[in-house]
């Protein structure tokens, strides 16, 4: 599409921009254009008519974005690499759980502040579907704000008032699926032709047969199968993940740029990042597993370059929790290279530190990582420890088979230890979606359980109660010091809050036992981290001063590429990281015993007198049990 006419037609939208408006606006046309154009021919024939309207749709939105948000696109543009910074971390809460309100949340900046955090997500606020609603994921109307939380209002007000503190607020758009009760849905219900084509829907059982030979199952115990009958469609509709959710038609434009509105209307309240959920499937394919197709990455492209014409201070963070190999492509490779989320998640990360804490063996977690794809420079990691979610073991059968492991075999294991049942476990957690045909076994637990303080309080044994903290702050050390990108701290882990069993209690949350690691914020408990010698005390400011041994290290900027390097102790882990202000390594001993300090794989590296970022003082003699060192040059 012509240049000039697309910018016309942004501005037709605007009134007349300013000189300046309109010179900074036409830069972002040319520079963000062809990304839009390319990504829109890869899916849609009628690419130009499609990009017309979305001309429209920027121009309306940006003759609506509130000057102090135009203030931080600038601010944006000129600083690209904003979320990169060693001191971005961030925190994962559920608004209700952590403060009852929207306005809540706002009472509670004070106590992020306190432990560093610069960037909030806030899990599912936007109206969901009364009843089940696969925790707020099944979204009825996107723009409203559940009535218990606030208002849209209320939203607004505190994405300014987490402005005005440095924090960013991330907000998750479902992308993949509506619920059963959303307008589309409705429309599409009572036999609008336009709304059907939103949705997948059959008339028989012809063509869902076809796909189910290669679909799997998401939820096999609770919404086996992918497509269900609606006697009010008079068809079969798409439900990749429960019956009331129905997956979105992304080969329909008019979807693009129904999501391509939302987003940019919900940018204009202040959302800074969003989480785009379950954005793997959005794509469908006869004869694959419908998920990673490389029309996903197109739209991506073509969503993030209209988004950076209308607003540029907003981010995209890709929920893709798949194989390292097809992950990668969510950040860019290829023709994307740089140009779909700025943000993914490294799950790979989070899986490797729990199976290493449980097998104190770290041979497997270098393999993975040496094997794992380099991300593009301008990119990040969201990296993590615990979610929302439940832990799905995936291990690589090539990584397991390079150690000596057998992949299968070793993800027996792993779901067999968290659950408790392995002899000697120290973790307390609970298997979820077990599948007895393919033998996945998925878990559920909250951090501080899955790594013994349960079982260590129960014991009411001192030494295994300081253990589980230190287990706790070593696994936190390696997400946090990863340095590849934004480290995110799920709520009450930095206080070692446990499983909460009473979740059986709730009929909404019963059957699902992913609410076991879901608990509300316990405020008392928050308190005793003034305490010292608490277990809160402890872990709080444990973890506080990793972060903000993070924030003063100019090695933990995300650009720069993180190594796993070999080393003959099974027990350690080291990691490097090369910049031009110094080589930084970090040591890491997953055992319970004391290690020997890796003074030869140290001075391998260059580090002779190993001078700790997180201690500030000279490294130790030896290593203790789940020793986290980040060392440096010792400075002359």
């Amino acid at each position: 599409m012509d240049e000039a006419l697309f910018f016309a037609g942004i501005a037709s939208q605007m009134g007349r921009p300013g000189t300046y408006q309109a010179a900074d606006l036409q830069a972002r046309v040319r520079r963000h254009l062809p990304d839009l154009m390319a990504g829109l021919q890869a899916v849609y024939p009628q690419a130009p008519a499609v990009a017309e309207r979305a001309a429209q749709v920027i121009g309306r939105n940006l003759a609506e974005r509130p000057p102090e948000l135009l203030a931080l696109d600038l601010e944006r543009i000129h600083t690209p690499d904003w979320f990169q910074q060693p001191h971005m971390h961030g925190y994962i809460a559920y608004a209700d759980r952590f403060a009852g309100t929207l306005q809540g949340v706002g009472q509670h900046i004070g106590y992020l502040k306190e432990l560093g955090i610069r960037y909030l997500h806030l899990m599912p606020l936007l109206l969901p579907r009364e009843g089940e609603n696969d925790g707020g994921y099944a979204v009825a109307d996107y723009r409203q704000v559940r009535p218990d939380l606030g208002s849209m209002e209320d939203l607004e007000a505190l994405c300014t008032q987490l402005r005005h503190e440095g924090i960013s607020l991330c907000l998750d758009l479902v992308l993949n699926h509506v619920a059963r009760e959303h307008p589309w849905a409705l429309a599409a219900r009572r036999g609008d032709p336009k709304y059907r084509n939103y949705f997948y829907i059959y008339p028989d059982r012809t063509i869902p047969d076809q796909f189910e030979r290669t679909l799997p199952e998401i939820f096999p115990d609770f919404a086996p199968g992918n497509f269900t009958w609606d006697e009010e469609l008079k068809g079969w509709v798409w439900t990749t993940f429960n019956r009331w959710q129905w997956d979105v038609n992304w080969s329909n434009p008019e979807v693009f740029l129904e999501y391509l509105d939302l987003i940019l209307w919900l940018a204009n309240k202040g959302v800074e990042v969003f989480r785009l959920d379950a954005i793997a499937f959005t794509w469908k394919r006869l004869g694959t597993h419908c998920q990673n197709q490389p029309e996903v990455h197109a739209l991506t492209q073509a969503l993030r370059a209209a988004v950076r014409m209308a607003a540029p201070a907003v981010a995209f963070k890709a929920e893709a929790i798949v194989a390292p190999e097809d992950l990668i492509a969510y950040l860019g490779s290829g023709k994307h290279y740089g140009k779909v989320s700025e943000l993914a998640y490294h799950n790979t990360l989070m899986v490797q530190i729990w199976s290493s804490l449980a097998s104190r063996d770290t041979r497997l977690f270098t393999q993975a990582l040496r094997r794992f794809p380099q991300k593009p420079p301008s990119t990040a990691w969201a990296t993590y420890l615990r979610c929302h979610d439940d832990i799905g073991w995936a291990i690589s059968d090539t990584d397991a088979a390079a150690v000596g492991l057998s992949g299968p075999a070793h993800r027996r294991f792993l779901s067999d230890f968290y659950k408790g049942d392995f002899p000697g476990s120290f973790a307390r957690g609970l298997h979820f979606q077990e599948n007895p045909t393919t033998g996945d076994r998925r878990t559920s637990g909250s951090a501080a359980s899955l790594a013994g303080l349960e079982a260590a309080l129960e014991s009411g044994n001192p030494r295994l109660i300081h253990l589980a903290i230190e287990r706790i702050l070593l696994a936190h050390a390696v997400f946090i010091g990863y340095g590849e990108g934004i480290p995110l701290i799920y709520m009450g882990d930095e206080l070692g809050m446990l499983n909460d069993y009473d979740y059986a209690q709730e009929p909404a949350h019963k059957d699902d036992n992913r609410w076991l690691h879901r608990p509300r914020m316990d405020w008392a408990k928050a308190q005793r981290r003034h305490q010292e010698g608490t277990v809160e005390h402890r872990i709080f400011h444990g973890i506080k001063a990793l972060l903000q041994a993070r924030a003063r290290t100019p090695q933990m900027h995300a650009a720069f590429p993180t190594q796993a390097l070999w080393q003959p102790n099974p027990h350690l882990l080291l990691l490097k990281r090369e910049h031009p202000q110094g080589r930084l390594v970090q040591v890491y001993n997953f055992s319970e015993q004391d290690q020997p300090f890796p003074f030869e794989a140290l001075g391998q590296e260059g580090i002779v007198q190993p001078f700790d970022q997180i201690t500030q003082a000279p490294a130790p003699a030896y290593l203790g049990p789940y020793a986290r060192l980040w060392l440096t040059q010792h400075p002359v």
